[in-house]
């Protein structure tokens, strides 16, 4: 399984590690959508799982920006920046003609998502973790 939480992605704060363990698992529906051959219409299942990511993110950033400037994290500028990021290129998926391209766009989102993964959980939210606890 691609998205199997490992002990290295936690951080250490039990909060954050369930928060963040919840993408993972919005990352695994949308790589068994990715995965399916069935020649299906998933339009609504896409949208639904685009909503829920973007959902969830925007819960997720404003938790953890939220902490960051409760312990007066200096980077939280740049950190906030990359989470803005992120929304916005939700935001931009959301605008492409999703029904007629639906392979497409779950893959851009897959790929998305596992990059995000690997550069901001294990790099920059590493960087806040010994602040917080």
């Amino acid at each position: 399984m691609i998205f199997k939480w490992k002990d290295n992605f936690s951080i250490g704060i039990e909060e954050i590690d369930k928060q963040h363990k919840r993408l993972f698992e919005i990352g695994g529906e949308i790589y068994n959508l990715a995965i399916l051959k069935d020649g299906q219409d998933h339009y609504d299942e896409i949208i639904r799982l685009l909503n829920s990511l973007k959902d969830y993110t925007v819960y997720h950033f404003g938790f953890e920006e939220n902490l960051m400037k409760k312990y007066n994290y200096e980077d939280i500028e740049k950190h906030k920046g990359q989470h803005d990021k992120f929304i916005e290129k939700l935001n931009e998926i959301e605008t492409q003609d999703i029904d007629s391209r639906q392979k497409k766009v779950v893959l851009d989102i897959l790929d998305f998502v596992i990059n995000w993964i690997s550069s901001h959980i294990l790099g920059s939210d590493f960087k806040y973790k010994d602040i917080i606890k």
